[in-house]
């Protein structure tokens, strides 16, 4: 992502200009706008018109609109963001009022603008951040298979997507008919390399993850050096430093988890946001078996944490799921942006926003979005009452139920 122009109020208010170069950055603008933000860009507009004779025609015009957003649609296999909302401004095409669905695309500039009190928060010029590092994070690629079954996979910095599956029946081994088995494994083998090399550019050097039960990666490297001796592409040759030969439980996606725990992976990505936040998770899992109040989890036990500075320098870390900063509601994502805040510049944690669409992200949602590693132990923060709770209106007998 390309950071044209922007420009931001003391109120919090302001706009950005920003020009998407690869898919990738689809994900970020749709973390990025939000309902209730103007949206302009590049739009294809039907336009029907009638002519004297009472005949109508329609012709298709491109032009610029500015929407207030209503709703997002994302697509993350294919990285297509959609926005729909009402126009704002009129064009000779387009009246205000009107509904339309922009389209973003990519090598296109789009301008977000966002108005009313801290609308441009410390998470939002975050992404913006992120989005336009340079350095962003490499992706991974990982083929994570077992005999009949593969999924490719990309790893990027901030999510995992699957590319392609590969499904194959292989012939079992039976009697004098292992040949058939083994046929049948070659085929297979050949058609998850061919798709593989429709997905990634040899002229890249990036890991590529080979995972599976038993030997079926470890046959597949070396049908992948096989072939390219064979073949004389010495492209593929150049990616045998990249290939990571690994164990997995299963072929099955899931199974990439706990591939990225493994010691000898951590150590070939550990320069990956992927690895990181898996590490981060992993530690938090383990502070957690040993139940010795330094890791908590839920929205309410967290903040009751914070509030006490548990949070703070000397190794506390907050794991705060971008599912959070999503919520349509105003009130409720300041709530999450105060409490980053807090931790960040008043407390000195450590704050780390993980991705849903990463495995990691998705074991932090399962425990309600949000957990924290403490700088020393608390004790029974999910017993505490809240005091700020509403308590409900007795009923004339006294028995609590609400009428």
């Amino acid at each position: 992502m390309r950071l044209i122009k922007q420009s931001f109020e003391r109120d919090g208010s302001g706009s950005v200009t920003l020009f998407p170069e690869e898919p990738e950055d689809m994900w970020y603008a749709f973390n990025l706008i939000r309902p209730k933000d103007l949206l302009r860009a590049s739009a294809i507009r039907r336009v029907t018109t009638e002519s004297t004779t009472g005949s109508t025609s329609s012709t298709r015009v491109q032009t610029t609109l500015t929407i207030r957003v209503a709703s997002l649609d994302f697509d993350p296999q294919s990285s297509q963001l959609h926005v729909s909302g009402r126009i704002v401004e009129e064009t000779k095409v387009a009246k205000v009022g009107q509904y339309h669905t922009l389209d973003l695309e990519l090598q296109r500039n789009f301008t977000l603008e966002k108005d009313g009190d801290e609308a441009w928060d410390s998470v939002a010029r975050g992404i913006i951040k992120e989005a336009c590092d340079p350095v962003k994070s490499a992706d991974v690629w990982a083929v994570v298979m077992q005999e009949g079954l593969a999924n490719l996979a990309v790893l990027t910095g901030a999510r995992t997507v699957l590319r392609q599956r590969v499904e194959l029946s292989i012939p079992r081994k039976r009697g004098g008919r292992a040949g058939d088995h083994d046929k049948g494994l070659e085929k297979f083998f050949q058609t998850t390399l061919d798709t593989l090399l429709r997905q990634i550019d040899l002229n890249e050097s990036k890991p590529i993850l080979l995972a599976s039960p038993g030997f079926t990666a470890a046959s597949f490297h070396k049908f992948i050096l096989d072939t390219a001796t064979r073949t004389g592409n010495k492209a593929l040759m150049a990616q045998k430093a990249n290939l990571i030969v690994t164990h997995s439980s299963s072929g099955h996606l899931h199974s990439l988890n706990e591939v990225l725990q493994l010691p000898e992976v951590i150590a070939r990505l550990k320069d990956t946001q992927y690895a990181r936040e898996a590490k981060l998770m992993d530690s938090f899992m383990a502070l957690l078996r040993t139940d010795d109040g330094r890791a908590w989890y839920g929205p309410k036990e967290i903040e009751r944490a914070v509030e006490k500075g548990a949070v703070g320098r000397g190794g506390g870390v907050l794991l705060i799921s971008n599912t959070l900063f999503r919520a349509q509601d105003v009130a409720t994502r300041k709530r999450w942006v105060r409490l980053v805040d807090r931790v960040r510049d008043v407390e000195g944690g450590e704050v780390r926003t993980l991705s849903s669409e990463h495995e990691s992200g998705k074991r932090l949602d399962g425990l309600g979005g949000i957990a924290a590693i403490l700088t020393f132990p608390l004790e029974d923060l999910d017993d505490e009452e809240d005091t700020e709770a509403e308590i409900p209106p007795q009923a004339p007998n006294g028995n609590g139920v609400q009428i």
